[in-house]
């Protein structure tokens, strides 16, 4: 697996898959989860475009420094990848903490971003959401990353996910469990510590923009969706019905079908057009 020395001399982890010759498109994914989290966009995805899914600092192969962390930094870690895959610019998703660090991207380095994908994420905290996250911190420290009982995690997976396969099935639930205490703690504290300016300046963005939501999401509701895209010029907004904040494990075709539609029309091709290059994809 590849690994780029960010900066500060972390070893950032990543897997580049998909088609060799397909416009590149960059995958981060959220707290405490690795490019594992992106199981399920694998194949849709990849038939079309050249992916790189990052491991964000802390989790999954990437280096497991001690804290603090910032989400600047790990935005500049995704840049570190670019530059080692040779790729000027890239289509952006991020999901959850992955898409705020998307829009640092957006507006640090709007020249690399060629369009944008929001995945369950918002723009701003809201009180109760930041106590939210400092409970889970403090959990963790305190008793480890068992911690995140099912209180927890119901916060991340949706009612109707937990009636059909339980809590402790899901691939995200899986994935966030069994990270090092440490680092998610980190992780957590870099979302808390950033600011909630950031937002002022996505208005002046010209980057095409899929907002894209559960309509059951508990943790970033749809308003924080609403939020962003009354926010970000031209972006567009889909509600998934009945997924909540895993929405890319719990409705993978409906949320494949978005993200390739938004791309298609962004790159002006035709969604069913594969081309003869499709047979050079790469597991």
């Amino acid at each position: 697996m590849p690994e780029v020395v960010a900066g500060d001399g972390v070893e950032i982890h990543y897997e580049a898959f998909g088609r060799r010759d397909g416009e590149p498109l960059v995958l981060i994914q959220g707290l405490g989860t690795d490019l594992r989290g992106w199981a399920f966009q694998r194949l849709a995805l990849g038939r079309r475009y050249r992916c790189v899914a990052v491991d964000n600092r802390g989790v999954g192969g990437s280096g497991r420094p001690p804290g603090p962390y910032s989400l600047f930094q790990m935005a500049d870690d995704a840049i570190a990848v670019l530059d080692a895959e040779g790729i000027e610019h890239a289509h952006f998703m991020g999901a959850s903490m992955g898409g705020i660090i998307a829009q640092i991207i957006a507006v640090t380095y709007a020249e690399r971003v060629s369009s944008l994908v929001l995945a369950c994420t918002a723009c701003r905290h809201h009180e109760w959401r930041r106590e939210l996250l400092a409970s889970w911190a403090d959990a963790v420290s305190e008793r480890g990353m068992s911690a995140l009982g099912e209180n927890a995690l119901e916060w991340l997976i949706g009612p109707r996910l937990r009636r059909r396969f339980g809590l402790w099935l899901n691939l995200l639930a899986r994935i966030v469990l069994q990270q090092p205490p440490e680092p998610f703690v980190a992780q957590v504290n870099a979302i808390l510590d950033t600011s909630d300016e950031l937002r002022f300046e996505l208005g002046a963005l010209e980057i095409p923009t899929l907002v894209l939501t559960g309509s059951q999401d508990a943790l970033t509701p749809v308003g924080d969706a609403d939020e962003l895209a009354e926010i970000v010029p031209g972006a567009r907004l889909e509600i998934l019905s009945g997924a909540a904040h895993g929405l890319m494990v719990e409705a993978p075709n409906a949320f494949n079908q978005i993200v390739l539609r938004f791309l298609a029309d962004v790159t002006g091709t035709a969604l069913a057009d594969e081309g003869p290059a499709a047979a050079a994809a790469s597991a």
